[in-house]
Order: structure tokens, then sequence, then C-alpha cells
């Protein structure tokens, strides 16, 4: 850990020494201002051998760390070179008021045009860990993300063994082609866009791709010290297993929230989430496969590549071959299950799990796909997909200006909290009726109330397990389970005690999810499946947290430079 802290001091006081970096007067004397500059960029990169012009950040491609200390003023500074709009999502960030810095395009501001600028400006207040950042229009998140590190205030200690060194795992997705034509190729179709053509690990497929020994991450290890590795997974639409070859890995956090310490064999990350892991290198001095692929328990197809990364050993030649890990089977099903349950918030003094004990407003939600008319598609239909048989229309002036500005007619606050009709949501598939309602339509919630939020996997075409973030909050995962929820039983199998807090969950195939939070953050915040395929097909919806009757209950005013539309 001393090595990181160095080497975390040296990255913050150069970065003081060339922007001159102050403490304002409305902040404690202790917090710091982290400047960055993201030039919005084109770039040529070359992977299995094929090159394309791909969008990054400062030409990067993954995109650049964002360090930061609990406390700390961020001020990120997004310059938009390339002939898409843009617009950047800090993921897992609370933005306490500051719905202005979330990012997500026409839902809390208008994208930042070509030629255009906007500064992000947020604290980062009552937080620390692996959480990260992307672009959250278009699919353009395939290229442009990163990992942003928040690191606990001074003197205070991780809730965990102090590793050695800590290393970025951030994994990804790549295709061949240009991945907006073949998005515009399948929306044309009323289809599926094409799956990838390989996952990724930083940026990087490993060896067992062509053209790709020089595209390997590679980690250097001394034997008997520990390791801190921040993954966190970036992929557009596949959830991940990860394992590496003859080490067990402890998980100590996910989505930048303390659990209570568990080994495992192997790890599983929904697009969104993140894990710190704790790895011993405590093997026979040799190198090791990281090895991820997905993990698909429907009959649906993915891309079920593994990409590798290589942990090895100081001292140890490049020549030998790597062993290989034990990857779960691709359909595991109680392997998910069994992981999900195991991950429980520390809940201890210092990090106590606050759990909405008493829900002054219950929703249910089923997820739905449907088929809705388009004749000039292949089928004379379209796959869209729906929450409550709603599928979200995006408005095409920003809710969050909408609503702090009153504009009328932008959006409806009619979303209904349960569903029309009753059915047997996970029974046998139903292919008949599968139109949906659209509309821009919205939830209001009072603030402070506290919420509790079912998710339920139906059978509309095809049961899926989906991961849903929420912006704006973490929440607590009080349940889980297959079939259909049973509001008269489920609820007494609720953990109220030290349910994992986190800001994206599974819903399992063919199951339900409950969450439960409280609504102290005014503002309008996105909720969506963070499957980008099901986001472009209207699985999605807001919230509208009404301000508070305090002085800092309510939105923030909105920046000077805030985009238009």
């Amino acid at each position: 850990m001393a090595y990181h802290m160095m080497s975390f001091r040296r990255h913050a006081s150069l970065f003081i020494f060339l922007f001159g970096f102050v403490g304002l007067i409305s902040f404690p004397v202790d917090a710091t201002i982290k400047k960055y500059q993201f030039d919005i960029q084109m770039k040529n990169v070359s992977r299995l051998c094929h090159a394309k012009p791909i969008v990054t950040v400062n030409g990067r491609y993954p995109g650049p760390t964002i360090y930061a200390r609990e406390g700390d003023r961020v001020q990120i500074n997004v310059s938009n070179h390339v002939n898409y709009n843009i617009s950047i999502h800090w993921h897992g960030l609370k933005q306490y008021r500051n719905g202005w810095a979330d990012g997500p395009a026409y839902i809390t501001q208008c994208p930042i045009q070509t030629g255009g600028s906007y500064t992000y400006d947020f604290n980062v207040t009552g937080q620390r860990g692996t959480l990260w950042w992307h672009a959250h229009i278009l699919w353009l998140r395939a290229t442009v993300y990163g990992a942003i590190v928040i690191m606990p205030k001074l003197g205070t200690p991780f809730p965990f063994p102090q590793p050695a060194r800590e290393f970025e795992i951030v994994l990804g997705e790549w295709w061949h082609k240009d991945v907006e034509e073949i998005v515009k190729q399948g929306n044309q179709m009323g289809l599926p866009p094409n799956m990838s053509d390989a996952h990724t690990i930083n940026g990087k497929p490993g060896p067992l791709f062509p053209c790709s020994e020089k595209h390997t991450f590679a980690m250097e290890v001394e034997k008997g010290k520990t390791y801190l590795l921040r993954i966190i997974n970036a992929a557009l639409n596949d959830e991940l297993f990860l394992s590496i070859a003859g080490h067990n890995m402890t998980v100590v956090e996910v989505d930048a929230v303390y659990t209570k310490p568990f080994t495992t064999q192997s790890i599983l990350l929904g697009p969104g989430q993140t894990t710190n892991v704790l790895v011993k290198a405590n093997q026979l001095p040799s190198r090791y496969f990281l090895a991820t692929r997905t993990f698909m328990d429907a009959p649906l197809p993915v891309d079920n590549k593994t990409a590798t990364a290589i942990f090895q050993y100081k001292g140890v030649s490049n020549t030998i071959v790597p062993s290989f890990p034990q990857l779960p089977n691709a359909n595991d099903t109680n392997f998910a299950l069994n992981y999900s349950k195991k991950l429980k918030s520390l809940n201890s003094a210092k990090y106590p799990a606050n759990v909405p004990l008493k829900v002054d407003r219950n929703l249910f939600y089923i997820i739905g796909l449907g088929m809705n008319s388009c004749p000039t598609c292949i089928n004379g239909t379209r796959l869209v997909a729906s929450l409550n048989n709603v599928t979200f229309v995006m408005p095409k002036t920003a809710l969050l200006q909408a609503h702090h500005f009153d504009i009328k007619g932008v959006f409806r606050t009619d979303f209904p909290d349960k569903p029309l009709s009753k059915f047997n949501y996970t029974g046998a598939p139903l292919t008949a009726n599968l139109g949906t309602s659209t509309g821009t339509r919205v939830s209001k919630i009072v603030f402070n109330s506290t919420v509790e939020l079912v998710l339920q996997d139906t059978n509309l075409l095809t049961v899926e397990s989906h991961p849903f973030h929420l912006h704006g909050y973490n929440f607590f995962v009080v349940g889980t389970g297959v079939g259909n929820f049973d509001p008269a039983k489920d609820p007494a199998k609720y953990n109220l005690v030290d349910p994992m807090e986190r800001n994206t969950v599974g819903v399992p195939t063919g199951g339900w999810t409950a969450i439960r939070f409280r609504a102290d953050n005014p503002g309008v915040w996105f909720m969506h499946c963070h499957l980008e395929l099901h986001t472009g097909w209207g699985l999605k919806t807001a919230f509208v947290v009404e301000d508070g009757p305090g002085k800092d209950q309510s939105v923030l005013p909105p920046p000077k430079d805030l985009p238009k539309c």
C-alpha cells in the first residue's frame, strides 16, 4: 500500500502543480480540487488484425482514470472534437442536489455538441472505492470509458489488509466494424445488432485472439504480497465471470461499498458493476491467466469468447505458457444466485447499513420484451422493451431542465406503480399481444420518502437477466428470488440487517429483485437496464424526486455553461 499511496500522492501533487488547485472558501479547508481535461477525439486503433477509427478521450482506449479522495471537488472539462454529440456519466457518484453533473443525455443535460465544451463540477461526498465513467449517449461507451478511483480520506485505512499495490481491471467489448453503423443497421431491420467480436481487459483481448500477443495486459506481482484488483465491467451487453488461475480472490467491495469479506475462485459482474478483490501471490512463481467470459443462462446468442490478461510473478520468463483458470460454465445459474447471496454490506459502526425498515411507497415493475409495428422493418415489427408495458421515449429537452424550469409538455408523471394487469410473469413464453405503450413517463417521488421497488423479469418473448442501474442513489438489495414475486410471503425473507448496498443490481433470469432506498436526493434520476441493447429498446424510466423543505434540500442552480438542445 505504501508504494501506491506514494504514487497517488505524486499524481495528486503533479496535478496541483500543473493547475494550481486551491480550496474554495465554501469548501472544507482540507478539500482539494482535482481538475481534468477530456478531449473527445477520433483515434485509429488496431485490434484483432483490423484497424478502425474510434471515439476516445485524449486519444486513449480505455480513457484516463480519475483519481480523487473522499471529500474532494472534481472538475472535468469535456471538449467535443468529433462529429457525434457526447455526454459523460460518472457512474455511481451520487451527485447530491447536482444532477447537472450526472451526465445522461436528454435526462439531466442536453448533449455536448460538436465544437462545444462543458465542465462537470461535483463533490465526492461520503463515497470511497471503485466507480467508473462512460459516455451516456448512443453506443459511444463501447470505447469512451474509464475508471474512477476514490481513496479514503487521509489517515483512514481500508477496513481490510492493506495491499502492496493496486491494479485497475476494466472489462469491455470490441467490434471489428463501426459500432454506431452496426446499431443503425439493426434498428433499420428492427433486430438486435451484431454481437461484439471480442471481450477486452484494459482494452486488450489477450493472446487467445489473432494478432493480440502485444495486445495483452500483464500485472507483475511478488510472491508473498497481497494485491488489490479494482475490477469494472464496462461491457455493453454481457455479464461476465472472472477468475485467476491457481488463485483465490477475497471480495471486499462492490460498487464502492465495503462488503463482508468472502473468498471465491470466481466473481460475476453485470455491466456497470464494480468489484474490488484482494489476491495473495502465494503460488509457485509462474505465469497465470486472468480470464473473463460471458454468463448467459437464457437461450440467447452472446459473445462467448474468452479474454485474458496475465498475472505474472517477478523474475519469471515470458516464455512460460500461462496456466488457465477454471471458469464457471457459461450458463451456471446456481453459481450466479449463490454468489449474489454472499454479497453483504460490512455494516460496521464506521460503515453502517442504514436500511429503510418502513416503506412509504411500494413499486412493482415488470420487465418485458415486445414487438411494435414497423412497416419498414424486416418482419414488419421492431423489437422493443418495457417496464410495466411502457416503452420509454427519450425527450428532445433534458428532463431535469424541464423539471427545474417548469417547461410543460416534455414528460408526464403518471408512470404506473404496478402493471395494469397481473399474469403468470415467468410461466410459458408469451408470444401474442406483445405491443407496448410508448411515452416519456416518469414517477414523482416525495422528498425523503422511503421506496421499495420490486423488479420482476417476465417471459414476454423470453426470460433473461437484467442489470438495473439507478442514477443519483445507492440502494439496498433486500431480496431476490426465482419465479414470481409473492407479496404475501417473500418480504418475510428479506435481509434487513446487512443487505448489499450498491448502484447496479442484476434481476435474475425468470426471477425478481427487491431494492429499498430513501429518496433524499432531489432532481431527476434515470433508472435503466445497463444492457445497452435493452436501454435503446426503451427499458428505462426516471424518478422525479421533489425538493425538500430545507435550504439544502433542493436542486442546485444550473451551471452557466450547461449545453443547450
